[in-house]
């Protein structure tokens, strides 16, 4: 059914600022399922009303936000400017969306704040829908209730907040965790719901081109487990099928045919899911797509059902006992069966009859380090001779599925710049002296990259740099967020676990040297630091990791995660005086 939603603003501007924000009116829509009407636009001045509604022209375009990552959404900008608006003005207008969905008819779904992050005066929200089909309402923040009125078949649910305390916006919160005051309402309680509204367009049984049916039957012959026809199949999707999602009207929800994506070369998450659980089904492998977030789905199981709640499709499928969760829309992805990296989306619903609904999506356990970064420093043993640097580093899993990405989206002369733009802001004047070189064990999912570099000996010396010699870990310390302590409400969002390691070799010293006095382990509910070390004579070694334990930090321990954080940094940045033979650590 078509749904009608009435929305009115009133705000008075009070400065410069407001003046520049009030006097303009913008609106995103979807031309193919919204209509918009604008009911009344006025100016209130000194108590007499202006109406504008006829002389206020829209222009309407259309802007392609993410379209150089290949998706593009349709949706249009409707923009006004209002005439002689003036600081004390009283903007007052109202519009009416009508909403055609295209999917899911007789779903309903709708989510508003009860309070705002700069002061309003009053907040109301009301929902008008048929007696005999009962509203499943979630408050979140709120103690608010609605004030419930039947009339004719009909119900009326009304929310009102008067003056509500502005709410604060704090960033690096978990999805499922905002501490924001809104309220969730939607036509169902039950998820299978939405999986049967586009379960008729994920059909797999559909024909494929013959061309590509006969690289899948090549694939069943000569792998002879399913495990490997799997992987195999995933490859041939997400490696041949270029992604790109002309999500507008019907294809914002409904995916084309297995046959015009091969045919065409490109498709979506929607396109390249469907065509991989289909290839999957032919192969003998019971598989099925399923919606998911790929930013929000860790609050999946606190959100009520909705079309709305997903943004991503991707596939399960099964092999025995074993459950696999696969994204088609990865590139060059790396590993076999028992190490392939499952899609950090956490949670995701499988489109299919019958269902048990939201699905979690289980990560594997790290057991090793996805960056290993290794350096050795040689010191020249005479004046003339330059300080050498050698660079291995070792991608597993994840990381090796992003560095894969980066190899190929990137020329290696770009790579090997920004490397050695990066040793160069901490040893100025070190180059390159062997070109970047790069090892790929694509099944194993193991990338290997070897750098070399030399700094002459005047660089060396130059600026005191031999005398504070700066050692750095790189154990991804910069994808740890640092909130302000001042009234935060809400746990921090650490995101998927890591696990870093970063050593350094220290050779041809004439000394001993040892690590900061107070050194020590840092050990957290939610991440664990540890830097240990080795010297002799002629050697000296450190030796970091990080690993993140939990996807969060509880707000409680904010105060104890903030020195954490401190403490880890100091002890991941050194430096040591090792210009002298008779030199001490500093």
């Amino acid at each position: 059914m078509d749904m009608r939603c009435l929305t009115g603003y009133a705000y008075k501007i009070v400065d410069r600022t407001g003046l520049e924000r009030g006097a303009s009116i913008s609106v995103e829509f979807d031309p193919a399922t919204q209509d918009i009407t604008f009911n009344e636009l006025k100016v209130i001045r000194d108590g007499v009303v202006i109406d504008h509604l006829t002389d206020v022209t829209f222009d309407v375009f259309r802007r392609e936000k993410d379209a150089e990552k290949g998706v593009f959404d349709g949706w249009l900008t409707a923009y006004a400017n209002i005439d002689d608006v003036r600081i004390g003005d009283i903007v007052d207008y109202s519009k009416t969306t009508v909403r055609k969905p295209l999917v899911g008819r007789d779903l309903m779904f709708r989510v508003f704040d009860l309070a705002w992050y700069e002061p309003v005066a009053l907040i109301r929200e009301k929902i008008i829908w048929p007696e005999e089909k009962p509203l499943t309402i979630r408050r979140t923040g709120t103690d608010i209730q609605p004030e419930i009125q039947t009339r004719d078949g009909l119900t009326s649910y009304l929310w009102q907040a008067a003056n509500p305390k502005p709410e604060r916006r704090e960033d690096n919160v978990p999805p499922d965790a905002l501490p924001y005051q809104f309220v969730s309402v939607s036509s169902t309680a039950r998820w299978q719901d939405i999986a049967d509204a586009v379960l008729p367009y994920y059909r797999l049984d559909q024909p494929l081109p013959a061309e590509f049916a006969a690289k899948l039957d090549a694939i069943a012959t000569s792998n002879p487990s399913s495990e490997d026809k799997m992987i195999e199949a995933m490859r041939l999707v997400q490696d041949s099928i270029r992604y790109v999602s002309l999500s507008i009207g019907q294809g914002s929800y409904v995916p084309r045919n297995p046959t015009a994506v091969v045919t065409s070369g490109f498709g979506d998450c929607k396109d390249k899911a469907l065509l991989l659980a289909t290839s999957l089904r032919r192969l003998g492998i019971e598989a099925v797509t399923a919606l998911t977030d790929i930013d929000e789905g860790v609050a999946l199981p606190s959100t009520l059902p909705s079309l709305r709640a997903f943004d991503h499709v991707i596939v399960k499928a099964s092999v025995g006992d074993r459950v696999y969760w696969l994204d088609a829309t990865n590139y060059l992805q790396g590993g076999k069966a028992e190490n392939l990296v499952a899609p950090g989306y956490y949670y995701a619903l499988p489109i299919l009859p019958g269902g048990t609904g939201i699905e979690r999506i289980e990560q594997g356990i790290l057991i090793q380090p996805t960056t290993f970064v290794s350096e050795l420093f040689l010191f020249p043993k005479l004046p003339d001779q330059p300080l050498r640097l050698k660079v291995e580093t070792v991608y597993h899993d994840a990381d090796a599925d992003k560095m894969r990405y980066k190899l190929i989206s990137q020329s290696q002369a770009k790579v090997a710049d920004d490397y050695l733009q990066y040793y160069n802001r901490q040893y100025p004047g070190m180059k390159a002296v062997e070109p970047l070189v790069t090892k790929d064990d694509r099944d194993g999912n193991v990338i290997v990259t070897n750098e070399s570099y030399e700094l002459a000996p005047d660089d060396l010396h130059k600026n005191a740099l031999a005398e504070n010699f700066p050692l750095k870990a790189d154990i991804g310390l910069g994808f740890l967020p640092e909130p302000s302590s001042v009234d935060r409400q809400s746990p921090v969002w650490l995101g998927l676990k890591r696990f870093n390691r970063h050593k350094i070799t220290v050779k041809n010293l004439k000394a001993r040297f040892a690590p900061p006095e107070d050194m020590h382990d840092i050990i957290t509910p939610y991440m664990a630091f540890r830097l240990s070390w080795s010297s002799t004579p002629t050697e000296f070694e450190l030796d970091w990791i990080l690993n993140t334990l939990s996807d969060r930090a509880p707000v409680a321990d904010l105060s104890a995660y903030l020195k954490a954080l401190k403490d880890i940094s100091y002890n991941a940045s050194l430096s040591y005086n090792f210009a002298y033979a008779q030199a001490e650590a500093n």
